[in-house]
């Protein structure tokens, strides 16, 4: 079975506000929350006291440059809060291997335009802890969204900037 998806024209964003999760993601930005209210937050007021200590504030770049920096480290922490208050952690030992769904790890076998072949193992994921180097894809990408529902032997085309992709899934795995 073929299905042909074209890649979304615009990021749809889910009416719900749940962040979807893996344990690791979640593990990941507590621990990058944790650093920046622990370890960074010290470190940028003592740079803000040492320009104080400098004198005149209407000439004193360090301090205009600590100062962006704790401003965008506070929106960072409120950002991170915000995730961790809504995160929905995916139930890795409920997913379905006979479908792809968020967190399941899926093998592929990709047709690129110019008719090469090659194996990839991807891990669907929420758009939060997408890293597509990592072999990580977010559930919103335009691959993650034709991906979510297919079964072993499904083939799905995406049409990416590259051109037409052709994906057969391969395996499907927890």
């Amino acid at each position: 079975m073929v299905l042909r998806r074209p890649a979304p024209k615009t990021a749809e964003k889910s009416m719900s506000n749940a962040i979807k999760l893996t344990k690791e993601g979640l593990e990941s930005l507590e621990q990058e929350l944790e650093e920046l209210k622990s370890t960074k937050r010290k470190e940028i007021a003592e740079k803000i006291k040492v320009a104080l200590s400098f004198g005149d504030l209407s000439e004193n770049s360090e301090y205009d440059e600590a100062k962006n920096e704790q401003a965008i480290m506070e929106a960072r922490i409120a950002d991170l809060e915000a995730m961790l208050k809504n995160a929905e952690v995916i139930d890795e030992t409920a997913i379905d291997t006979d479908k792809v769904s968020i967190g399941a790890r899926v093998l592929v076998r990709v047709r690129r335009p110019s008719g090469e072949e090659m194996e990839k193992e991807y891990r669907i994921v929420g758009s939060n802890e997408a890293n597509p180097r990592e072999g990580r894809i977010s559930d919103e990408s335009a691959i993650g969204k034709a991906l979510i529902g297919t079964a072993m032997g499904d083939h799905v085309e995406v049409e990416v900037p590259a051109g037409l992709m052709q994906y057969e899934v391969l395996s499907i795995m927890k």
